[in-house]
């Protein structure tokens, strides 16, 4: 297999509806797939129950549990299957607005990035997966998500042939953090100021991570791949600054002007 970048993106707590079956039925990172069932079947039987203490649980607030279990509860039953950075929806997936890039484009979108999802482990990008509700922080039969996948995922990371760009949330990479030796890095999301400072990015963080990645994919399709940080920092430049910090951590530093 020839070395390929690959960006790492958490998932959003909204989804949407909806989908249809036309998705292939091997799923990237097979090895997950034990897990991935396992953690769907106790996911159903937990919504099934109902109630209150599944709502708590699932850290679903009273006004969407029902809607939410219900989400849930139809996981047995072949639900329809939509692309992972398209079943997603929030602020980082507004701005990313996969559905709007042109073909090539999202081909390198799907081949490059990979989403961390609660139930699903590592998904592609354009992995077709089913309308759920499960977050970092839940627990499933008195066990947390941690203990289920940690050891999995960084095992997955460990084997990929190319360098790896983390723009994970802190929950998510606990579930799975880059192993020692791999050759990847966390990204720290930051915006430059006019008068030069810096400004960590709170609400903004995930609108400039889905800029950010969207501008990769619009102008790596069709070209070289990707194998270096300065390879990337040249694709975004000016709007962002990439650079890798005395700590090993990525700086991604958004202008205050960009966008």
């Amino acid at each position: 297999m020839s070395e390929r970048l690959l960006i790492l993106l958490p998932p959003s707590e909204t989804k949407t509806d909806g989908g249809n079956s036309l998705f292939p039925t091997a799923s990237r990172w097979s090895e997950l797939d034990p897990i991935r069932e396992e953690t769907r079947r106790d996911l159903v039987g937990l919504s099934r129950e109902g109630g209150d203490a599944a709502a708590k649980a699932l850290r679903i607030s009273a006004k969407l549990a029902e809607v939410e279990l219900t989400r849930n509860q139809q996981l047995d039953a072949g639900p329809p299957l939509k692309a992972a950075v398209e079943r997603y929806t929030g602020v980082l997936f507004d701005a990313l607005d996969a559905a709007s890039l042109a073909s090539e484009e999202r081909r390198w979108l799907d081949d490059h990035v990979a989403i961390h999802s609660a139930l699903y482990g590592l998904v592609g990008a354009g992995d077709g997966i089913a309308a759920y509700r499960l977050s970092h922080n839940s627990k499933l039969s008195g066990a947390t998500l941690k203990a289920r996948w940690r050891e999995a995922i960084s095992s997955a990371l460990a084997v990929h042939p190319g360098p790896i760009l983390d723009l994970r949330s802190k929950g998510y990479v606990d579930l799975g953090p880059l192993p020692e030796g791999v050759r990847g890095a966390w990204g720290n999301v930051a915006e430059r100021q006019p008068d030069g400072s810096l400004r960590s990015l709170n609400h903004f963080n995930k609108q400039a991570k889905g800029v950010f990645v969207r501008m990769l994919a619009q102008r790596f399709a069709g070209g070289p791949e990707p194998l270096l940080l300065e390879d990337v920092a040249a694709a975004v430049a000016p709007d962002f600054e990439v650079y890798r910090g005395d700590d090993g951590v990525v700086n991604i530093v958004r202008h205050h002007s960009a966008g």
